[in-house]
Formats: C-alpha cells, structure tokens, sequence
C-alpha cells in the first residue's frame, strides 16, 4: 500500500494565486497514482495520496524564512 505525501508551498501557481487549485490537486493524484501503477504495479485502490500546502513562513533556507531570504536577495541585486 503506497502511501505518497506531496508538500507544496502555498504560493499558488500563477500570479496572483494563493493555492493549489481542486483541478491541480486532483491531477497530481492522478498522476502520481498512475506513475505507481506503471512503474510498481501497485493498485490504484490502495494507493494514497496526501497533499500539504505549507505556508510561505513555515520553511526556510539558510536560517531564516523563504520571505526574508527572497527579501535579501532583492536587496542585494
């Protein structure tokens, strides 16, 4: 039984969008389903997929959060 877990940044995908549409989440679990289907065999009935959406500043690079860690780099070019 796969258990597959997609983390995506709540950042949208398309200027001014804020999340991951329904349309793009069913297409990723599809597709990831499908891939499990092809290249492992596993069924589509017990494969699960679970997809997180983490917001902007809870992750983070180089000690700080993705904000101030773009913020910086506008600065400095």
């Amino acid at each position: 039984m796969p258990y597959v877990n997609i983390k995506v940044t709540r950042e949208g995908t398309s200027p001014g969008a804020s999340a991951t549409t329904p349309e793009q989440k069913k297409a990723l679990i599809q597709g990831v389903s499908q891939l499990l289907l092809d290249v492992l065999g596993k069924p589509l009935d017990s494969t699960f997929v679970v997809i997180d959406e983490v917001d902007l500043d809870s992750w983070g690079v180089g000690g700080v959060t993705v904000s101030e860690y773009r913020d910086s780099l506008k600065r400095t070019s």
